[in-house]
């Protein structure tokens, strides 16, 4: 795999469950901060973090209960913080600097979104945890994560799935579903492959931003694949 300098890694908020039903699994923190010291320690990588919510609330399926659409969103919004500022804590814990920024303004727990603050916590080797989405209802934290890897120049966004790459059908319930090792951004739209929603693939696309697809399901992936080994699907124009 092509050695990349500043990374973005999406996590889902449903990775923060670990072996839980609901909230945040601390063994799962643990396990990745150390995975990302090994990482930091091992390797000259500027890494940046977006987060989802789903583990805690996710306003889609609040809209679809009855809330309002817009009101379960923000929640969905806050519920990032929180998986941000427990990423944040775990961080602390193995002596790796981090900062967490916002799309919104909350000072007493993280600093607003700032593109320049952000690019001069990467280049002092600090990981950047992005929370709050992108600040507004109806896009998903996938958007969020193509727009700020965007908006820092990050080389290659990484997306951590449950499974091992793209595939042609879902492989949990196709058997004989194919995975992708190299795929064009096209060829995702086209097929309706659903790595992430239309609007975050077109983004990259748009911006000519590589896409990593790999399982962070398999334990020490999350560090192999930033570590530069090639594992997973590239997505690329």
């Amino acid at each position: 795999m092509t050695q990349f300098k500043r990374v973005l890694l999406k996590l889902s908020g449903e990775a923060f469950l670990g072996s839980r039903q609901y909230g945040i699994d601390p063994e799962f923190l643990k396990e990745l901060a150390e995975e990302i010291k090994y990482v930091k320690t091992n390797k000259e990588i500027e890494l940046a973090i977006v987060i989802g919510g789903g583990n805690i609330f996710r306003g889609l399926s609040a809209a679809a209960n009855g809330m309002n659409r817009v009101t379960g969103d923000y929640m969905g919004m806050l519920a990032t913080v929180m998986n941000a500022l427990a990423l944040q804590d775990a961080f602390e814990r193995v002596g790796v600097d981090s900062r967490v920024q916002t799309s919104f303004d909350i000072r007493e727990f993280a600093e607003p979104f700032i593109q320049q603050k952000a690019v001069r916590h990467l280049e002092k080797n600090r990981v950047v945890i992005f929370a709050g989405g992108t600040g507004n209802p109806f896009f998903t934290t996938d958007t969020a994560a193509v727009l700020r890897a965007v908006e820092i120049d990050a080389d290659l966004i990484l997306k951590a799935t449950k499974v091992d790459g793209v595939y042609d059908k879902d492989p949990v319930v196709h058997r004989d579903a194919v995975m992708f090792k190299d795929i064009t951004y096209m060829d995702v739209l086209q097929k309706d492959l659903r790595v992430m929603d239309s609007t975050a693939i077109s983004l990259s696309k748009d911006n000519k931003l590589p896409m990593k697809v790999f399982n962070m399901s398999t334990k020490g992936n999350i560090k192999r694949i930033l570590m530069g080994e090639d594992i997973g699907t590239k997505i690329r124009n």
